[in-house]
């Protein structure tokens, strides 16, 4: 099934501390994201941007979208292959470079899934599905920069009998 699909978010700055932008150093980064029918996400730009590092930036967001939509599309791929998997972890990370002029962008991301499946016979099927979910995942085929994937896979303890 083909389409189009449109995402909506509200995002409103909350960081006015009575002078609006009057300087840099004059106002909070504080930011909310709202989605209808979801829990709002208190944002911020990062520590080093003036931020609230013990709220979302929009880096962190990034990374997190690239690592759901490869779990998601993970656990897809697996189905089809025949792969069960019990248990999934991954400890991503982003390069992020500024480029002295205010700016900067991310060099790459490097995905380092955990993956636990049922049975030995699984490991191969299951390394061969992260190439299929990198193809799948829309967050990584709309992002300007490579998504290295350093995948691990156990194979789950067998069950023991009473």
């Amino acid at each position: 099934m083909l389409g189009e699909h449109r995402y909506t978010v509200r995002t409103t700055w909350t960081g006015d501390r009575g002078t609006g932008t009057s300087g840099y150093r004059d106002y909070d980064r504080a930011v909310t994201l709202e989605i209808e029918g979801k829990p709002a996400l208190l944002a911020s730009s990062d520590k080093p941007f003036r931020g609230d590092p013990s709220r979302w930036n929009p880096e962190d967001l990034l990374l997190a979208a690239l690592s759901e939509c490869h779990l998601l599309s993970y656990l897809h791929a697996c189905v089809q292959a025949g792969v069960v998997v019990v248990g999934y972890e991954d400890d991503a990370t982003g390069l992020m470079v500024e480029d002295g002029r205010g700016g900067g962008a991310f060099r790459e991301v490097v995905l380092r899934p955990r993956v636990t499946v049922a049975d030995a016979a699984m490991v191969d099927a299951a390394h061969a599905a992260h190439r299929q979910a990198n193809e799948w995942c829309f967050i990584a085929n709309s992002v300007n920069f490579p998504v290295w994937h350093e995948a691990t896979i156990l194979v789950a303890e067998p069950a023991t009998g009473a």
